[in-house]
C-alpha cells in the first residue's frame, strides 16, 4: 500500500492503482477482524471510507490525502507491533489520524453532495437496465464488481458487522453453495472458494477493475498491490536459519583449505604418480569452487531490500525541507551478502539525507539557476569485478571547494590550496566536519559522514566522492561481495607470507634507485610515470628483518585505498589465491595493519593486510 501511495500521480491518479490501494486496506481490515484486532479495524475502516470515495471518483485526490494515508499506514503498523508485544500504541496519534481522515472525508462530502446525487441517479438507472440482481460488495478476495453490484458498505469475509439481511441474498461462507442469483450471473462473480466461474463476456466499466475468480487466469486481486515484486511461491522456497547457512560456509571454507593442502602435498610426489593425482585434484578444485559459489549464493539477497525504504525517507524529508525531489533506483536486483545488506542501510540513509539537505537546492534556487524545480537523487547498484558498487548521486549544487577548505582551516586540519579536489572532498568525512550554516533536525552537526566512512571500512569497502559545483555530487561505495572469502595476492616479506586483497591492487613492478626521491617531512617517494607515490616498506611497518636489502631486487605493489595510492615494498610475489577470511579479533586480538588471517595450503597462517590502514600509516609518519 505504501509503495503504491508513493508512486501515485496526485494530479492524474491511476484508477487501477487506487483500486489496488483500496483492496490492500480492505484486506488489512479483514485480516485484523479475523484475529480480533478491533483497534486496527477502526483505523482501516475510516481509511477505507475515504479511499472508496476516491476510487468511485466522487472526489479529487490531494497531496494532503496521500500524507494522511501514509500516516494511517504508520499508525496501523504501530498497532500491529503492539499486538506483537514490540511497543506501546500512542493513542493520541491514532485519534489525530482518524480525525484527519474523517475531516477530509466530510469536507469532500460537503463539496460534492450535488455531484454524488446526480451520479447516484444515473447509476441507479443503469442498474435497473442491466440487471435486477441485489447490490453486493467487493469482499477483498476478489476484484471489485462492476458498479451495478457495488453497495455503500463493504462487509469482507471477516467483517464482524455484516447486516443480517445479507444472508438472504447470497452465501458468503468459504464453502457456501452458490445462491440462485449467483448462478444467473456466472462469469461475473463466484462467492465460494470452489465455485468455478467463467470469464466475463463483456469488458466492465472503465472505472472498475475486471472481475475475477480464484480459478481465472488474471492475477489474484489482493496481489495487485505488490505485483511489481511478487514474492516466490511457497513451493519454490524454504526458510533456513542464518546459523545453518553460516555453518555451511565455514565447512566450505575448510574444504577450500584442505584442497589447497592436498595440492601442495601432491606437488612433492614422484612425477609418474603426480599426473593421475593432479587430474583428480584439478577436478576437486573446480568442484570445490562450484560448491563454494553455490553456498555463498544462499546468503545473497537483492539490494532492493535496502532500496525499498528510501522512497518514503525522501518524501518525508523533502516535505520537511520544502523541496521537490524525485528518487530513482537502478539495479535493485543486484545481490549482496545478507550481512552486508543489514549493515549498508545506515550509511546509505546518511548519504540520502545529506543529498536532500545539503545537495538539492530549494525550488526557487533551482529555477534561478536554470534547473527544473524538481531535484533528482539516483540510487544505483551494480557489480564491477569482485565488488559491488553502490552510487548515490544528486543534481544539486555540488560541493564548494573554497568553503570546505575554509572550514578545515577553522578546525585546524592540515590543508593546502594545492590539494587535489579528491583530497578536499574526503575532508567532509572527518569527525565533526560540517559546512552547514544552520543546524537542522536533518543534519548539520557534523555527525554522520565519519560514521559512514568507518562503517564502510569495517565492511572491507571504500568510499569515494566526485563533485562539480552547480552540477551535483556522486558518492561511490565499493564493497566486497561477501565477507567470508577473498581473492588475494600472497607476498613474501622476510620469510613471512602476507595477503594483499586483489581488489585494492593497481599494479606490481620492479624499481631502481633512480625512481626514488627523499622529501623532507614526506619520507621516500616513488616516481611512477610522472606521479609520486609514498613508499611503505612492510618490513619497517612490522619491524622484521628485511629479506631483500637491494631495492632493485625487491618488488613494489601499488595499492589504492580511499582515493590514495601507496607503494608497498615486498621481497617477492608468491601467487594469487582465493582465501578464507578468519577473524583475528575473535581468535586472537586486533592487530594494527591487519584486517584478518587465513590458513594457507601448507597449514601456516598468513595475515591479510588492511590496505586502508597501511595508506594512512604513511601520513601518520
Amino acid at each position: 500500500m505504501e509503495s503504491l501511495l508513493l508512486a501515485l500521480d496526485v494530479d492524474n491518479p491511476d484508477m487501477d492503482e487506487l483500486n489496488a490501494i483500496f483492496r490492500a486496506a480492505h484486506s488489512i481490515k479483514g485480516g485484523a477482524g479475523t484475529f480480533g484486532f478491533t483497534d486496527m479495524t477502526e483505523v482501516t475502516h475510516v481509511l477505507e471510507t475515504l479511499l472508496d470515495k476516491l476510487r468511485k471518483q466522487e472526489m479529487m485526490l490531494t497531496t494532503e490525502m496521500v500524507d494522511a494515508f501514509l500516516q494511517a499506514g504508520d499508525a496501523i503498523s504501530m498497532q500491529l507491533a503492539a499486538h506483537r508485544g514490540e511497543g506501546e500504541v500512542d493513542q493520541q496519534q491514532i485519534r489525530e489520524i482518524c480525525e484527519k481522515l474523517e475531516r477530509l472525508t466530510n469536507a469532500s462530502a460537503a463539496n460534492t453532495v450535488k455531484e454524488s446525487k446526480t451520479a447516484s441517479t444515473k447509476k441507479s438507472k443503469k442498474t435497473v437496465e442491466k440487471t435486477d440482481t441485489p447490490a453486493q460488495e467487493d469482499y477483498g478476495f476478489f476484484d471489485p464488481l462492476p458498479s451495478a453490484f457495488v453497495a455503500d458498505e463493504g462487509y469482507g469475509f471477516f467483517d464482524a458487522a455484516a447486516p443480517a439481511s445479507a444472508s438472504d441474498d447470497a452465501g458468503y461462507g468459504f464453502f457456501a453453495d452458490t445462491a440462485p442469483q449467483a448462478s444467473e450471473q456466472q462469469g461475473q462473480e463466484g462467492y465460494g472458494f470452489f465455485t468455478e466461474v467463467k470469464p466475463p463476456v463483456a469488458a466492465p466499466a472503465a472505472e472498475n477493475a475486471a472481475p475475477a475468480s480464484l480459478l481465472a487466469s488474471e492475477a489474484h486481486p489482493n496481489r495487485r498491490a505488490t505485483d511489481r515484486a511478487a514474492p516466490p511461491s511457497a513451493e519454490t522456497s524454504i526458510r533456513v536459519s542464518v546459523e545453518k547457512v553460516d555453518q555451511m560456509i565455514n565447512l566450505v571454507g575448510e574444504l577450500v583449505i584442505t584442497q589447497a593442502m592436498l595440492a601442495q602435498s601432491a606437488s612433492k610426489l614422484d612425477e609418474s604418480v603426480l599426473e593421475h593425482l593432479q587430474n583428480g585434484l584439478n577436478q576437486l578444485d573446480r568442484n570445490t569452487r562450484d560448491i563454494q559459489e553455490a553456498v555463498m549464493s544462499v546468503r545473497m539477497l537483492p539490494i532492493s531490500f535496502v532500496f525499498s525504504r528510501f522512497p518514503r525517507v525522501v518524501r518525508d524529508v523533502a516535505n520537511k525541507l520544502n523541496k521537490k525531489v524525485e528518487l530513482k533506483t537502478l539495479g535493485e536486483n543486484t545481490e549482496l551478502d545478507k550481512s552486508l545488506i543489514e549493515r549498508i542501510a545506515d550509511p546509505l540513509t546518511h548519504l540520502i539525507r545529506n543529498s536532500l539537505d545539503h545537495g538539492i537546492e530549494t525550488p526557487e534556487k533551482r529555477l534561478a539557476a536554470g534547473k527544473p524545480e524538481h531535484g533528482t537523487i539516483i540510487l544505483n547498484a551494480f557489480h564491477q569485478g569482485g565488488n559491488i558498487v553502490i552510487e548515490v548521486s544528486d543534481d544539486g549544487g555540488g560541493l564548494n571547494r573554497a568553503k570546505i577548505l575554509s572550514k578545515a582551516r577553522e578546525r585546524g586540519l592540515p590543508v593546502t590550496d594545492e590539494m587535489s579536489n579528491q583530497q578536499v572532498w574526503m575532508l567532509i568525512f572527518e569527525a565533526g566536519f560540517s559546512t552547514a550554516d544552520v543546524v537542522t533536525d536533518v543534519s548539520g552537526r557534523g555527525v554522520g559522514m565519519d560514521v559512514v566512512k568507518r562503517n564502510i571500512a569495517d565492511m572491507g569497502g571504500r568510499v569515494e566522492l566526485d563533485s562539480a559545483e552547480g552540477m551535483g555530487t556522486r558518492t561511490t561505495i565499493r564493497l566486497p561481495l561477501t565477507l567470508a572469502i577473498l581473492d588475494g595476492l600472497s607476498v613474501a616479506v622476510a620469510g613471512q607470507t602476507f595477503i594483499v586483497p586483489l581488489g585494492s591492487i593497481v599494479e606490481s613492478l620492479q624499481i631502481t634507485e633512480s625512481d626514488l626521491k627523499s622529501v623532507s617531512g614526506e619520507g621516500r617517494l616513488l616516481r611512477v610515470r610522472g606521479e609520486y607515490l609514498p613508499l611503505v616498506a612492510l618490513h619497517d611497518v612490522f619491524n622484521i628483518k628485511p629479506g631483500v636489502t637491494d631495492l632493485s631486487r625487491g618488488i613494489v605493489v601499488i595499492i589504492e585505498a580511499e582515493g590514495r595510492k601507496t607503494a608497498l615494498l615486498v621481497d617477492e610475489l608468491l601467487g594469487q589465491h582465493q582465501v578464507v577470511i578468519k577473524s583475528l579479533e575473535s581468535n586472537f586480538r586486533k592487530v594494527p595493519g591487519m584486517s584478518g588471517a587465513t590458513i594457507m595450503g601448507d597449514g601456516k597462517v598468513a595475515l591479510i593486510l588492511d590496505v586502508t590502514a597501511l595508506g594512512a600509516h604513511h601520513q601518520a609518519h
